[in-house]
């Protein structure tokens, strides 16, 4: 199996129309990935392309339209190129002479820095260049940041970007642990994942498969069963084990059959210290004692399906939220369900930029996104003040266990 999207180094390569990216993104990879054509606005969707480069391991080159476009449908490409650049672990802005402006390549720059993106610029078509480095030298006083030079069509001054990108990758990048020190090497770990309706014919989900692999990396032994056969197990063994890892969607029947002493986590929240900002999460999930009647949540998930009859973020935790809200308020047992909480959903991209209708928002682990781009979700909902946590946490506080389970370090 390759590396999964979610574990690779995204690079989002930006710019104004007819910059070049798409022909530098065909050179980086050395084959043909977007289209390349002289009509400015050709690239219209963001187009990826997974590769192993050297010494950056595997990536992702992530081709975008261009900033500045305009006509019946140029504000709705520049925006998914935005949202590229917010999910981007590195950006790489591509420029070519005489026709960078005020307008585009600097405020683009602006928001690099304040986000804290790594970045680099280039200068692209080198070879249509009589003085390559006294174009740079322009562009440098320009923008304030000094730009390689390169040329997509030549090949000039790649190596020595792949060199620059390498310089750009984030220092903690890769080395987030997904069990985050909760076990030692030759501890138990039982893993309790229902098989319902949810459950995936034939495999397991992401998050299950990755903590089996990362026990087995470890050296933990790993025993899997289902909730109905959760006590069973524990009655198997010779002695309790160290770990409980169960799905969030079974905590409450799970819970009062972990031994005394042996500690109790979930995917979803292995998932949240792995993918996002726990201890945002974990201060986030307080606001669902602030909810009254008639309060908006978006409930998010990272990837589009759909829903089965027994979906955590569209039927259960909905139901536990109402019902919290039902005993806290005494609200009659007709009451419609929009009265109770008006509940919305987000799935896959569709995350709205404007949260200011919500009362917080609930995220799924996010297992399909990488870090940075859950992060940005986090930090968009920090920055308007709306409380963020995580289907596992929200599960355990409304459950009460809470103050039981154990949190991964970040």
């Amino acid at each position: 199996m390759g590396t999964p999207g979610s574990d690779r180094l995204s690079i989002a390569f930006i710019g104004r129309r007819n910059a070049g990216k798409s022909s530098l993104v065909n050179a980086i990879a050395g084959q043909s990935v977007s289209i390349v054509s002289d009509i400015p606005g050709t690239t219209t969707d963001p187009v990826r392309k997974a590769i192993e480069l050297p010494g950056l391991g595997a990536c992702v080159l992530i081709d975008t339209a261009g900033l500045g476009d305009v006509g019946a449908l140029g504000s709705f490409r520049e925006s998914a190129t935005h949202a590229q650049i917010e999910k981007a672990d590195i950006v790489v802005l591509v420029c070519v002479a005489d026709s960078v402006t005020e307008l585009v390549e600097e405020p683009a720059i602006s928001n690099l820095k304040a986000s804290g993106t790594p970045f680099l610029v280039v200068l692209n078509k080198a070879d249509s260049l009589g003085d390559p480095s006294q174009a740079a030298e322009l562009l440098a006083m320009d923008l304030g940041v000094k730009p390689l030079v390169v040329s997509a069509a030549t090949g000039q001054g790649i190596p020595a970007l792949l060199d620059a990108l390498l310089e750009k990758v984030p220092a903690d990048f890769g080395q987030q642990s997904l069990l985050g020190g909760l076990v030692s090497k030759d501890d138990i770990v039982v893993l309790v994942m229902p098989q319902d309706s949810e459950a995936p014919k034939g495999r397991l989900i992401m998050p299950q498969a990755r903590v089996i692999r990362e026990l087995l990396d470890n050296g933990n032994v790993s025993i899997n069963c289902t909730p109905e056969s959760f006590k069973a197990t524990l009655d198997s063994l010779s002695r309790n084990p160290d770990l409980v890892i169960a799905d969030s969607s079974v905590f409450k029947s799970v819970a009062p059959e972990v031994p005394q002493g042996t500690r109790l986590t979930s995917f979803s929240i292995l998932m949240a210290a792995f993918k996002g900002d726990i201890s945002y999460f974990v201060e986030s999930v307080k606001a669902i004692d602030r909810l009254r009647p008639g309060d908006k949540v978006l409930i998010a998930e990272s990837c589009s399906h759909i829903p089965a009859g027994e979906d955590i973020g569209r039927v259960k935790l909905p139901a536990m939220l109402r019902k919290s809200l039902s005993a806290r308020f005494g609200l009659a047992s007709d009451a419609s369900p929009e009265d109770i909480l008006d509940i919305d959903i987000a799935s896959g991209t569709d995350f709205p930029r404007d949260l200011s209708d919500y009362s917080m928002v609930i995220h799924c682990g996010g297992c399909v996104f990488s870090r940075k781009h859950l992060l940005s979700r986090v930090e968009a909902a920090r920055r308007q003040g709306i409380p963020m946590t995580n289907y596992g946490v929200a599960m355990a506080y409304l459950t009460g266990i809470l103050p039981k389970v154990v949190i991964p370090s970040e």
